[in-house]
């Protein structure tokens, strides 16, 4: 029962991370009016510096959350969280709010290095695809969540009210986790022989630390871009329907066919299935472009596919890295490539449907589905060899 309560608080911990990218999301609008000689890019640039962190400093602080212990490590990192929104509540000057979204980037890349550390670690064998999945619905579902109910709390305490309920929100994660959390073991500085280039270097070159997290570069780099952009192209009158129904979709799929197929595949087998059902579905939206309800139809098994891509990437973490300081080293490069895709996907895809449309989003989802499904195959033959 503890251990079920621990997955719990940790994955609570994983909500309030999600929430600090859409708090600002959320008000948006307010703060471009309180900030305005930022303009809309400054209040953009607001939301993204959280993710930037991660962008650099990814594999960083997997190397980091190896040396100093999973629990010291959330435990500061829901403690600044806590701390970085109480500030934010008085909307500070632009520089000092800046500076606090850095730090609170910082914050946010150790919850989601440890989240998916400490999850495998403490769940059953039995439950760790389940553990794991529910991990990997943190995203989505904090933005669902505060998209629903947010909107309701600013129009009733104010801004500074969303702030202060999500310092609330952190500092409850602290408590439990403080409570559920077991201590730390004694640790050492892992690989103290090599420097931070070569320990990088020895992160994506291996197998098994670095598959899971190329992997899930092709699942940010598409999904991310599709749900902000395909609503606005697809057949009038249907764009609303898909934005609401495409995370709830992958959310729902991913924790009920996903964890019923984890126990039956391996998870790396069971993201290039994924993969495999997302190009079905991209020919399928491709074929059926323009036609409303059949096109609607195939972009919600898009958003499946990759949903069950989701979960089976974390869930192949866990099962490729039975070694807790390895599994923090793979979950640090998952939040580094997982934020390279994010960055970097809208914007590609922009570019496509600009010049290319129906088509070349089709050939954008097929392209990066193909090559998740390569690397995996090409990974799995050298971990094949090595043994």
């Amino acid at each position: 029962m503890r251990s079920i309560m621990t997955i719990l608080a940790i994955w609570a911990a994983g909500l309030g991370a999600a929430a600090q990218f859409g708090k600002i999301s959320i008000l948006f609008a307010d703060l471009e009016a309180h900030y305005a000689g930022a303009g809309a890019v400054g209040i953009g640039v607001m939301v993204s510096v959280v993710g930037m962190v991660g962008l650099v400093f990814g594999t960083t602080a997997g190397l980091a959350v190896a040396r100093v212990g999973p629990r010291r490590a959330i435990l500061w990192a829901l403690a600044l969280g806590a701390v970085v929104s109480v500030v934010q509540a008085v909307l500070p000057p632009y520089p000092i709010m800046m500076a606090s979204r850095v730090l609170e980037g910082v914050s946010h890349l150790a919850i989601v290095v440890v989240g998916p550390t400490s999850i495998a670690s403490v769940a059953p064998k039995h439950l760790q695809g389940a553990a794991m999945t529910l991990w990997s619905s943190f995203f989505g579902l904090s933005y669902a969540v505060l998209a629903w109910f947010g909107p309701g709390v600013v129009a009733i305490w104010g801004d500074a009210g969303l702030f202060l309920g999500h310092a609330g929100w952190m500092a409850l994660c602290f408590a439990a986790l403080w409570v559920l959390m077991p201590r730390d073991a004694a640790v050492t500085a892992a690989r103290s022989g090599q420097g931070l280039l070569a320990q990088h270097w020895a992160i994506y070159a291996s197998p098994r630390l670095g598959a899971p997290a190329m992997g899930f570069l092709c699942y940010t780099v598409t999904y991310v871009a599709v749900l902000t952009l395909l609503p606005g192209v697809v057949t009038p009158g249907w764009g609303g329907f898909i934005a609401v129904a495409m995370p709830l979709v992958s959310i729902g799929v991913s924790l009920t066919l996903g964890v019923w197929l984890l126990s039956r595949v391996t998870a790396v087998a069971l993201v290039q299935g994924g993969f495999g059902f997302g190009i079905a579905s991209a020919l399928g939206l491709w074929l059926f472009w323009g036609t409303g309800l059949a096109e609607a139809v195939f972009a919600l098994g898009l958003a499946g596919a990759v949903g069950i891509v989701q979960g089976a990437s974390f869930a192949a973490l866990a099962q490729l890295n039975p070694a807790p300081e390895d599994r923090a080293r793979a979950s640090g490069a998952i939040a580094q490539l997982g934020n390279l895709g994010t960055t970097t996907g809208t914007p590609l895809l922009a570019l496509i449907l600009t010049g290319a449309g129906a088509t070349g989003l089709m050939l954008f989802l097929i392209g990066f589905f193909v090559l998740g499904i390569a690397i995996h195959a090409v990974q799995a033959g050298r971990r094949a060899r090595a043994v």
